[in-house]
């Protein structure tokens, strides 16, 4: 094990960094020195998230010999905002827009995401209608202003407000994307008649077209706010308690850093924020090892997620649904307008619970035993059987050694769940049930791969999957099977892959402006304009957390044909624009609408709808290379670890079989090991089917090659 670092000799927050990550079922905790990567693994605290925060994070400082004065910086990722409104367990709410439009949270688009259900069940709005208020104003789509703001009308709302008890108020007007001096005005009468309540603007939260979208995201944002502040403000009391002197950022769902102070103030943008860490995990990987297609895969104890990632760009997107009433459909969740990494997510994690429908058929997910009780081997008083307990039975998981041995596992309860709920219900013994749940799940991640490649147009076949989170090495070799991917990563701390990505993410910032230009009136000078402003208050931000560190500029816009009703997004040239920028403005839409949709109409005038820019910075440490040891040894055999052989089943075989397990800290680069086998470490374990070898790669990286690929890498 690495030495203890001596205070006098820590640096600054690129040599020792911590990273939390609160999951549905586990808080994960990695601490990285320029030695080595420690990481701890705890169940999630759902009533005090900080507790589980900071236990984990004081059993990594000490499994790394470091003090918490030495820790030059904290990265922290976390679900708490998607919880809350998923358990609608935020703050009392109202909301407050233009008179005439106080429903229109509740009307939204006016259509059927489910066309022939006659129950059909829609996700109610944050602020309910006997908290929704209107007051007298108008504001055009210009910004011009139709109807002065009735202050009277606003300062005797306050009254009403506060006798009702509101926690947290949304104000969002027709048209403050183009002018928000009334809802600052607003903001500034409540805010002054009542202390204490949290304020929520939508030309601040979302200064974008579509009111039903921009109020939608305003009132998740005011929803949260007072939770996300308290716990924000609670965790940095608690770590600075414990000694810890260091920046603190949180992790976005754009896949950047911001301040906690930014956090606070826009907490829907922590949406999906853990997901993200592990999308630019793979990013980062794909970047140093020059693999240009990638398929990322994580599997925590809740959910699966996967995302597409060409040329070291995962799929970004501006909207996404939370609380969806029907998990997988669009439109039947609440819309907010943010930075987002596009990915697909479904209820297939460790936790998942398995059962049997009216039709005879196994099902898993959506429903989540998460971290209380548990899977049924957690003896945590669950009944009901979960992926994990599959997984146990198969014998893919060590019931000893389960998160480092630190979670013991009940594999007689494991098998009392699967008889009651799954075998017998379909006459299956113990094994083919839990191979049923196993298949099953599996089957759901390769369909939903599949139907997010079509959906993109993009393709599966050549492409690498990188699997990590806790249940991924468990299933990665299986899934590629059903994909075709003869090529799979396990990276180095796979258990803890998303807390290890928050460490490459960058400080970054993204500002948003709507104002319609058409390319054959563009004004370059006033779009210069916005520009110069839009990019003062995305760097005002990023500097908080960068200090000096040099800032770069993205822009992009929404574009479209003239007369459409959805727009693509388009990256834009550097610089200011000027006349001649149209044509290069014509030949960036063209190339990206006839990727999309293989034509362009000529002879249509395009039109923008929003512009964006991105301020980002290299977080502290991520210009550190990963470390990598000496590949000496190409052929020779891999050390066993001390466990005994195990007894694992054999998917293609359909029995058990036995099967080495090896210690994958004992690895060394070039070492092969053949399938089936076992990998066993503390975060999780890889399961090496008999179709793939196995080989530690110089970057500390588990490569499973499927039996073809070898034979023919071999050839050349």
């Amino acid at each position: 094990m690495p030495p203890a670092i001596s205070p006098d000799k820590v640096r600054p927050a690129d040599q020792v960094r911590l990273a939390v990550d609160i999951g549905g079922t586990f808080t994960d905790v990695v601490l990285e020195t320029p030695q080595a990567r420690w990481s701890a693994k705890v169940l999630t605290t759902k009533a005090a998230p900080e507790e589980g925060v900071l236990d984990g994070m004081l059993k990594a400082l000490a499994l790394g010999k470091v003090e918490p004065g030495q820790v030059g910086l904290i990265v922290h990722g976390t679900t708490l905002a998607t919880n809350a409104i998923i358990e609608r367990k935020g703050a009392k709410t109202a909301l407050v827009t233009t008179q005439g439009f106080r429903d229109s949270i509740e009307m939204a688009q006016e259509n059927r995401f489910e066309q022939y259900d006659i129950f059909i069940e829609k996700p109610e709005p944050l602020a309910p209608r006997t908290l929704r208020f209107t007051v007298p104003e108008r504001i055009d789509a210009k910004g011009g202003v139709r109807l002065p703001l009735d202050e009277a009308a606003v300062e005797a709302l306050a009254e009403t407000l506060k006798a009702k008890g509101i926690e947290a108020i949304a104000i969002g007007f027709l048209h403050s994307y183009a002018n928000p001096a009334h809802e600052r005005r607003a903001a500034e009468i409540l805010a002054a008649k009542l202390p204490g309540v949290r304020l929520s603007i939508s030309s601040e939260v979302c200064p974008e077209v579509r009111e039903y979208e921009r109020f939608s995201t305003t009132c998740a944002n005011a929803y949260v706010q007072p939770l996300m502040a308290r716990y924000l403000e609670s965790l940095q009391s608690r770590v600075r308690a414990e000694g810890f002197g260091c920046p603190l950022l949180l992790m976005t769902s754009g896949g950047g850093l911001t301040t906690l102070e930014t956090a606070a103030r826009f907490p829907i943008r922590l949406v999906e924020s853990g997901p993200a860490g592990g999308v630019i995990l793979s990013t980062w990987i794909a970047g140093t090892m020059g693999i240009d297609r990638i398929l990322s895969f994580d599997m925590g104890g809740t959910t699966a997620k996967i995302c597409i990632i060409d040329d070291g760009k995962p799929m970004a997107s501006r909207s996404f649904e939370v609380d969806r009433r029907y998990r997988f459909m669009k439109g039947s969740g609440l819309p907010v307008r943010i930075p987002v990494i596009e990915m697909v997510e479904i209820g297939a994690g460790g936790g998942s619970l398995a059962g049997v429908d009216a039709m005879k058929r196994i099902t898993v997910g959506p429903e989540s035993a998460g971290s209380d009780p548990g899977p049924a081997c957690y003896r945590l008083g669950g009944t009901r059987p979960a992926v994990t307990d599959a997984n146990v039975v198969l014998g893919r998981i060590d019931p000893d050694r389960f998160a480092g041995g630190s979670i013991q596992l009940d594999a007689g309860l494991s098998r009392q769940a699967l008889d009651a709920h799954v075998g017998g219900k379909l006459e299956l013994d113990t094994t083919m049930a839990a191979f049923g749940v196993s298949e099953v799940v599996e089957e759901n991640m390769a369909n939903a791969a599949r139907v997010h490649a079509v959906e993109r147009g993009a393709e599966l076949e050549g492409r690498t999957l990188i699997a990590f989170g806790g249940g991924a090495p468990l299933h990665a070799a299986r899934l590629a099977e059903k994909l075709g991917i003869a090529d799979v990563l396990i990276p180095a701390s796979a258990g803890v892959g998303s807390a290890v990505g928050f460490l490459r993410a960058p400080i970054a910032f993204e500002v948003v402006r709507s104002r319609f230009a058409r390319l054959s009136t563009f004004d370059p000078a006033a779009i210069n304009a916005m520009f110069e402003e839009m990019a003062t208050e995305a760097t005002d931000v990023v500097k908080l957390g960068a200090g000096s560190a040099p800032i770069t500029i993205s822009r992009s816009a929404d574009m479209r044909y003239a007369g459409q009703g959805h727009e693509i997004l388009v990256e834009l040239p550097d610089g200011p624009f000027t006349k001649d920028s149209v044509a290069e403005l014509q030949k960036r839409f063209d190339a990206g609408y006839r990727a999309l949709f293989n034509r362009v109409i000529p002879a249509l005038d395009i039109e923008v709808v929003g512009w964006i820019l991105k301020a980002e910075a290299p977080a502290p440490g991520t210009s550190r290379p990963e470390q990598s040891e000496d590949a000496s040894a190409r052929d020779r055999e891999a050390v066993r670890s001390d466990q005994a052989d195990r007894k694992m089943f054999d998917p293609h075989r359909r029995e058990f079989a036995d099967v080495p397990v090896y210690a994958r800290s004992a690895l060394t680069p070039g070492q092969s090991i053949q399938g089936p086998a076992v990998i066993a470490e503390d975060e999780t374990t890889t399961i090496v089917t008999s179709g793939f070898t196995a080989t530690l790669d110089p970057s500390g990286a588990i490569r499973l090659l499927a039996r073809k690929a070898v034979l023919q890498e071999a050839a050349q």
